[in-house]
């Protein structure tokens, strides 16, 4: 009974941190919005102007969107690729632990250690420049781990069955896992892309030495990009305002709970058809 009471004062204590948090900020940010003489939509459509100081984020939240797509364009077949050949290819190899070891310290690498590597290596060794294309590559080496893991959970929870009955039937190894396999697993494949989009999202120190932080619309791969979580960073390291700061992290958190809300809906519509 005092298990169950603790396990109920632990869910109702990290509720409560999580609605403090959000509250706080929320009444923040609209506060900003409600006495700003723009208005709410000046500020989501209008470019930024005086480094953030004046005028709205339409083209901060434009450069998080490219950087996203861009990201997933990078990191996602490459993940899911990787996972594939762990769970349906690669047998009880030692190679196979070491590759799950490699995996493993990826995830646990601090993300600025992350932002140097993309500096030296993207920015300077290839010659990228610091822009919107090194920071992407520096993402997508950062947020494999999640995807990786997380699809080879989903594929494994997969039943031997499916890929018994394909085979009986004359499919091909790669079919099976085509046709079966991952239409399957696709529900949990779509969680971790879910997963790494926050990261994604979230990430301030490694896109500093790596996207740059210019604030207008990136015309090229190469050209300097401000996201929101940089902008958020900057608008209160620099004390420039701490009322768009919370603005900022309102559309921020926004976005996120839009992107976990249709992945969600895709998901349960996917289970629905596979059932």
């Amino acid at each position: 009974m005092i298990k169950k009471y603790l396990i109920w004062m632990a869910t109702i204590i990290t509720i409560g941190i999580l609605v403090a948090i959000l509250g706080y900020m929320l009444v923040n940010g609209l506060k900003f919005v409600v006495e700003d003489e723009d208005g709410i939509i000046n500020f989501l459509f209008q470019a930024p102007k005086k480094a953030g100081k004046e005028g709205g984020i339409s083209t901060i939240i434009a450069n998080t969107i490219f950087m996203i797509v861009l990201t997933l364009i990078f990191c996602v077949p490459i993940g899911l690729g990787a996972s594939i050949y762990i769970s349906e290819y690669a047998g009880q190899r030692r190679s196979v632990t070491a590759i799950k070891f490699s995996i493993d310290t990826l995830a646990g690498i601090p993300s600025i250690i992350f932002g140097l590597f993309g500096f030296i290596f993207f920015s300077n060794y290839l010659k990228l420049g610091v822009g919107l294309l090194s920071g992407s590559l520096t993402l997508s080496i950062m947020v494999l781990p999640t995807i990786i893991k997380t699809s080879v959970e989903a594929i494994n929870a997969v039943p031997i069955s499916y890929r018994e009955g394909s085979l009986a039937l004359g499919a091909t190894k790669w079919d099976t896992v085509k046709r079966v396999v991952l239409p399957s697993a696709l529900p949990g494949i779509l969680a971790g892309v879910v997963l790494a989009i926050g990261r994604i999202i979230g990430e301030t120190a490694a896109l500093t030495f790596t996207m740059g932080t210019d604030y207008r619309l990136a015309d090229s791969l190469s050209s300097s990009a401000r996201v929101l979580s940089t902008h958020l960073y900057l608008l209160t390291k620099e004390g420039i305002s701490f009322e768009r700061a919370f603005a900022t992290a309102n559309v921020l958190i926004i976005i996120i709970l839009i992107i976990n809300m249709a992945s969600n809906r895709l998901i349960k519509r996917r289970t629905i058809v596979d059932e």
